[in-house]
């Protein structure tokens, strides 16, 4: 910069140019000038590159965890072992018994007795009809019994006297039987009037209300009872699932599993506390859906069970040797199938692809794949990424949601 300067002042030193000439005086101060701004665009970026060198020195490495530390997994050691394998089936539920309250005497209702939703007993009266018609009723039938039984009397003691014939003392008997037979259906029809329960169950919601003239014609509905305790599950099983069940046993691959018990599996998930027991199974095969049904029945004390709500059954099916049982969260799948994530010599997560060839309850039955004792991940394998390091931990008691 020192030597722009001097440059500059020497060339704008008072010029050696003669007067008549002033045109190169003009144009020595003009590049004078020029020279000098370019000298100092000069200094300002030697001054601002030598600036960025100090401030734009490479990054050093950003901090972090250390390399090669490992996570902590839970694993569990796969062992072979003779598992029962079970099939989960859709299923509804449905009442043991139903049964319609229906008006079966012609009359208004005058009062329902039940309250709905709740439990009765068989007997019970649950509403009650206006009872004048019916009473009438049996009234006349109570009068046309007294003198038929009245005529059959006289027509005895004329027999005797042969005043009358034995045909007119068999019609009289006749005609007394029928009296005795409308008084009986009168009599019912009284009772009638006090609608009973005719099993024992919860009842539903009222179909009529109070004034509503029932029974004119046909048995008007009222309401309905359902017995739920226990309860029915109807369900259905593919008949080519239970023909490649019977090969396989007939193969020597399987042996027979005890079928009398199922469990029922709610819609969250959840386990019935009491298992259920199959009591029927059609003998024949549905040919519009190539399936067999079957009927369980499990009890229900504590009315959770609904009929009309849809669960999963869970049968046995038959029981494999030497096979390994896994957890569902330690089989994963992808493009090539299924696979589970194994803590190899080195410590290190290991990808091995497996086979699988059913359920047992909610594990899978790994057929392919393992020899056994491997320590498989069961929590943690979003953490533990194929090739990283790894500390191995027994897989805890399962006390809360998994680890993902």
């Amino acid at each position: 910069m020192n030597l722009s300067l001097r440059v500059a002042d020497r060339l704008t030193m008072p010029p050696h140019i003669p007067a008549p000439y002033p045109m190169f005086a003009s144009r020595r101060r003009l590049l004078a000038v020029v020279m000098l701004l370019l000298a100092l665009a000069g200094c300002g970026k030697s001054g601002s590159d030598e600036a960025a060198g100090k401030t734009a020195a490479p990054p050093k490495a950003a901090g972090g965890p250390p390399g090669g530390m490992p996570v902590e997994v839970e694993v569990i050691v796969a062992g072979k072992s003779a598992v029962t394998m079970t099939q989960e089936l859709p299923g509804r539920l449905a009442a043991v018994r139903t049964a319609q309250v229906r008006a079966r005497v012609e009359g208004i209702l005058e009062k329902r007795l039940f309250e709905e939703g709740s439990d009765v007993q068989e007997g019970a009266t649950l509403s009650r009809i206006d009872t004048r018609n019916v009473q009438a009723a049996l009234d006349a039938a109570r009068a046309d019994h007294a003198a038929a039984r009245l005529n059959v009397e006289r027509f005895r003691s004329l027999l005797a006297l042969k005043a009358v014939s034995q045909q007119d003392l068999d019609l009289a008997e006749a005609r007394l039987k029928q009296a005795e037979a409308t008084l009986t259906r009168a009599t019912i029809d009284v009772e009638n009037a006090s609608v009973p329960a005719p099993i024992s169950g919860r009842i539903g919601r009222s179909l009529v209300t109070e004034g509503a003239l029932v029974g004119r014609g046909e048995a008007t509905p009222l309401a309905v009872i359902e017995q739920i305790d226990p309860i029915h599950v109807n369900f259905t099983q593919s008949a080519s699932d239970a023909l490649r069940l019977q090969q396989a046993i007939k193969a020597g691959k399987m042996r027979a599993a005890e079928r009398g018990r199922v469990d029922v599996i709610l819609e969250d998930g959840t386990l019935h506390a009491r298992p259920g027991r199959i009591i029927f199974s059609d003998m024949a095969v549905d040919p519009t859906t190539g399936s067999v049904s079957l009927r369980a029945i499990v009890e229900n004390p504590g009315r959770e069970l609904l009929p009309g709500t849809f669960v999963r059954i869970r049968i046995p099916t038959a029981v494999a040797e030497d096979v390994i049982r896994l957890p569902q969260r330690a089989v994963q799948a992808g493009p090539m199938g299924q696979f589970v994530t194994i803590v190899g010599a080195e410590g290190k997560a290991t990808v091995r692809p497996v086979k699988t060839m059913g359920m047992s309850g909610p594990d899978f039955v790994i057929s392919d794949g393992l020899a056994g004792g491997e320590q498989v991940i069961v929590n943690g394998l979003q953490r533990a990424r194929p090739g990283s390091a790894v500390r191995a931990v027994p897989l805890a008691a399962p006390s809360g949601p998994p680890k993902k």
